[in-house]
């Protein structure tokens, strides 16, 4: 929901013809809850797939039986993702202005309501350190994926001859199960992947047409929706 109010709303004012009605201090709040609240989305996706391969897995379950069964962990897990996300994004607070003080259009171009000053080397620091974590979220994500997938297929085939003996017409719950998994792991690499490079492709534009802009814009919120 904070992905969507902190980008959609602001988003939407501006394709109304509302261009400038952040201030500075408004610019900075949006831009800051927007970035910290797409990498908590992000990170505490790829959590909940990494806790659900760990339950899954009968080797990994007793130990965690024995050691970090409890939901404290899950919950202290969440809060680092938001203190990491908090910390990162604060050069976004920092460099982002008002709308009437660019001195780079670079973010402007996704963003029409706000500006940003960034030079050339600090947006480049700044583009690898998100690509490196959203990168390492996508696999992560991949590969607890897989594993689950491999898991169920492995259970579907040992308890194979037990359903065949019910003779029912019914899909199995692995198979649903495998299903859910990897619609969900679709879109969530289609859908960041290509918010991705839709943002790269605009940044890299002189005078990006609003076409653009909106499909980026859309794009990106497919994932939180």
């Amino acid at each position: 929901n904070l992905v969507l109010c902190s980008k959609g709303i602001p988003q939407t004012l501006a394709s109304l013809g509302w261009e400038s009605f952040l201030d500075e201090a408004g610019c900075k709040l949006v831009f800051y809850l927007h970035r910290v609240a797409r990498g908590v989305s992000l990170s505490t996706t790829c959590l909940l797939s990494g806790f659900q391969t760990i339950k899954l897995c009968p080797s990994i379950s007793r130990w965690m039986d024995l050691h970090i069964r409890s939901p404290k962990y899950i919950v202290f897990s969440c809060f680092l993702c938001w203190v990491l996300h908090f910390m990162v994004n604060i050069p976004i607070a920092r460099y982002v202005t008002g709308p009437m003080n660019s001195k780079n259009m670079s973010i402007e171009k996704v963003y029409r309501y706000c500006s940003s000053y960034l030079s050339e080397i600090l947006f480049s620091i700044t583009a690898i350190i998100f690509v490196f974590t959203d990168g390492m979220c996508l696999a992560l994500m991949l590969c607890t994926s897989i594993s689950m997938v491999l898991i169920l297929h492995r259970h579907k085939q040992r308890v194979q001859h037990i359903r065949s003996s019910r003779l029912s017409p019914r899909t199995s719950h692995e198979t649903r199960a495998t299903h859910t998994i990897l619609i969900l792991v679709s879109m969530f690499v289609s859908f960041h992947a290509l918010a991705a490079i839709l943002s790269f492709w605009i940044t890299q534009l002189q005078n990006p047409s609003q076409w653009l802009r909106s499909i980026s814009v859309l794009v990106a919120s497919g994932f939180p929706t």
